[in-house]
């Protein structure tokens, strides 16, 4: 994994907008339409490779593909795994349920994405490697000469796809959590060995406090949560560390965010995962100020921090000098070699779906870079 040695590297969480082909191409895919199989791939293939090229001529320093060909960073493994069939019922966030008002009107407005969430029905196993290996030779052709520093691919943890694909099938959550970790331990093993960094996106640790768990006390949240990390952590367990990086959110949308667990309860258990680097919410209103927490943290030495300098859910592009001061903030706290500045989120989670314009994303970025770079100035002085 690159670290900030000489400078302040920049990524991002992975998701990025969709062109409307790509949108129509996915969408059709999903509902079973009739494709050109040909003309699909061609679709996504050049849209990987735009997307390179767009995040590299930025100034992002770490790629991800932006997940062009998945309709939602976690419900795209039905085609990947089976078991899974159907649609499950919705469950909103709790912080929502606390107004009803704004929630009908997200709704109604289109401010929530719709698409497919099938149950586990059946035995899950692998069902074909072919979407990774097209996913990962379409990165690579993409990153193959362009002037990035590293490439990263995101996969689903298996807390998070039991958060949004519910179990019918097993006898019990951990029973449902171990087949899948199981099954998706050749994608995150296949990512690797492609020469790319793995990340493993894991909103189960936050989100799943106010929506999976929302009915738990903090108690039973955290002794499920941690066997979250447990489980996720035994599929890991083929993958070195520093090959690998976790992201932990909240929710990436704009809500009150009231019922989100705070920092200092969530930390201790996302530092029990494997992965090196840890990727977090720290730009937006409800979680800006928990810095506080990863300086009383105690962060283990081999820990390589990577906060959220950028909010994803406002186009309000963040101006570099706010940006240099978050990333300076953090630097100081555990060392200007083990922080990368990062999003708090993706940008296109959903395929479709996203509250920040796809030019104001960029421009953001173009943002990120110039921050980083005066906080670089600042850093190696």
């Amino acid at each position: 994994m690159k670290i900030s040695r000489d400078r302040i590297l920049t990524t991002h969480v992975g998701s990025l907008p969709r062109s409307k082909a790509v949108t129509d191409a996915v969408f059709a895919k999903e509902q079973g339409q009739t494709i050109n199989q040909a003309a699909y791939e061609k679709t996504i293939a050049t849209a990987v490779r735009d997307v390179v090229t767009r995040q590299a001529k930025t100034g992002i320093d770490i790629v991800s593909d932006g997940e062009m060909s998945k309709i939602s960073y976690a419900t795209y493994i039905k085609d990947r795994i089976t078991g899974f069939a159907g649609d499950s019922a919705r469950t909103p966030p709790k912080d929502l349920e606390d107004f009803p008002g704004f929630l009908k009107r997200q709704a109604t407005s289109g401010g929530t994405p719709s698409y497919q969430r099938p149950c586990c029905i059946a035995e899950i196993k692998v069902k074909s490697m072919k979407p990774l290996e097209t996913d990962l030779e379409n990165f690579r052709m993409a990153v193959t000469g362009s002037e990035v520093a590293e490439g990263f691919m995101n996969a689903a943890s298996p807390g998070v796809i039991a958060l949004f694909q519910p179990n019918t099938y097993y006898p019990s959550h951990e029973s449902y959590l171990r087949a899948l970790s199981e099954a998706m331990r050749p994608e995150y093993e296949g990512i690797v060995a492609a020469g790319f960094i793995l990340q493993i996106d894991s909103p189960d640790l936050g989100l799943g406090r106010h929506m999976m768990f929302k009915d738990k006390t903090d108690d039973e949240y955290i002794k499920l949560a941690t066997l979250h990390v447990d489980v996720l952590n035994d599929a890991l367990r083929n993958i070195p560390p520093d090959r690998m990086r976790l992201h932990v959110c909240w929710g990436n949308y704009e809500g009150p965010h009231h019922h989100d667990a705070p920092l200092d309860m969530v930390l201790p258990i996302a530092l029990r995962a494997r992965p090196q680097a840890l990727l977090f919410e720290a730009a937006n209103p409800r979680h800006a100020h928990e810095w506080t927490v990863i300086r009383d943290g105690n962060i283990p030495e081999d820990k390589i921090l990577v906060p959220g300098v950028l909010d994803s859910t406002t186009n309000f592009i963040e101006h570099p000098q706010l940006i240099a001061e978050r990333i300076c903030r953090y630097a100081d706290l555990v060392g200007r070699e083990r922080v990368i500045a990062g999003t708090d989120c993706g940008f296109s989670t959903f395929a479709g779906f996203g509250n920040v314009d796809e030019d104001i994303v960029y421009a953001k970025f173009a943002a990120m870079a110039d921050g980083a770079q005066i906080a670089s100035e600042r850093l190696w002085r």
